[in-house]
């Protein structure tokens, strides 16, 4: 669980100093279409109406332990409008070689505790989890500041997209990950599927929790990443008409994903401080999450993926 402190092993000393060197890489532009920033804004809408009610306030559920210490801290890894970007690091105590890792993006609200205890929670697991900052420091304490943060990443796209080739630069180069997958909720979720489009060869595999998908063959085409979908069938923002299209369009293409649709459950369950949140189903989808991430990212062949 995040308490704002660590030790630091050897290896995460070295991954901090060359934290620092990386930052400063140049990048190259990923263009947006105008129907992809329009889908993006439309998402934004059914996202405020979600988490109209929903708050911040933490809940027990977040108070999950790891299942085994973790050391976290604060890494810059990013620079955006002359400032640094700092994400969250986290991985097991006992690290001494590099272990396959996880960029974990966060929901509406921004990096917050929650978002670090479901690293920490993660990293137990045994693997290095970067959580990445896509809104430049600004957390939410309300779904009308929520929302504003939200629309500055859709009206600026490309930003975010450069933030996510940053932290699979940090991960892969300064952190030494062997295999690297990406795992975001809600809003976060659709970006988990966009770093799959970033690196749709080399990314090992992308977990999407309830976030917004496409159907698109040419968007989908060239992705070679293993897809993990866990959706909602009453979530009114993420319609089940479009997981069906994506699903099919996955189908269509031959693509290796699994899609699950949870019934009698809205959309943020697996968000312990939001009014949908069901336990249940959390930990049925953390649970295959958990399996996904081991079957794709295991660097041992001959290990049980159960």
């Amino acid at each position: 669980m995040y308490n704002g402190k660590s030790q630091r092993t050897g290896l995460i000393s070295t991954i901090v100093i060359l934290a620092f060197m990386l930052v400063g890489c140049d990048a190259e532009q990923t263009q947006v279409n105008d129907a992809e920033k329009e889908a993006a804004a439309a998402n934004v809408d059914a996202m405020s109406r979600e988490h109209a009610n929903d708050t911040t306030e933490p809940s027990p559920a977040v108070e999950i332990a790891p299942a085994r210490p973790v050391v976290s801290q604060m890494m810059a890894y990013a620079e955006y409008n002359d400032e640094l970007v700092y994400g969250y690091f986290s991985s097991p105590a006992d690290m001494f070689e590099p272990l396959p890792a996880v960029i974990m993006i966060h929901e509406w609200w921004g990096l917050n505790d929650n978002i670090r205890s479901m690293a920490d929670r993660l990293a137990g697991e045994g693997y290095i989890v970067f959580a990445v900052d896509l809104y430049a420091g600004g957390v939410a304490g309300t779904p009308g500041e929520a929302r504003a943060l939200m629309m500055q990443v859709v009206e600026d796209p490309e930003s975010a997209n450069e933030n996510i080739k940053a932290a699979y630069r940090f991960v892969s180069e300064t952190a030494g990950a062997p295999r690297i997958g990406s795992l975001g909720w809600c809003f976060g979720g659709g970006w988990s599927l966009n770093a799959a489009r970033l690196f749709p060869d080399t990314l090992d595999a992308s977990v999407i929790y309830y976030g917004q998908v496409t159907s698109d063959d040419e968007l989908l085409r060239p992705i070679e990443v293993p897809i993990l979908g866990l959706f909602a069938a009453d979530d009114s923002g993420i319609k089940v008409a479009s997981v069906e299209a994506f699903r099919d369009a996955l189908e269509r293409l031959r693509k290796n994903f699994e899609v699950h649709v949870y019934p009698g459950v809205g959309h943020a369950f697996a968000n312990p401080t939001g009014r949908n949140y069901d336990a249940a189903t959390a930990e049925d989808a953390w649970q295959r999450t958990l399996e996904f991430l081991h079957r794709h990212l295991s660097v041992n062949d001959s290990a049980d993926p159960t």
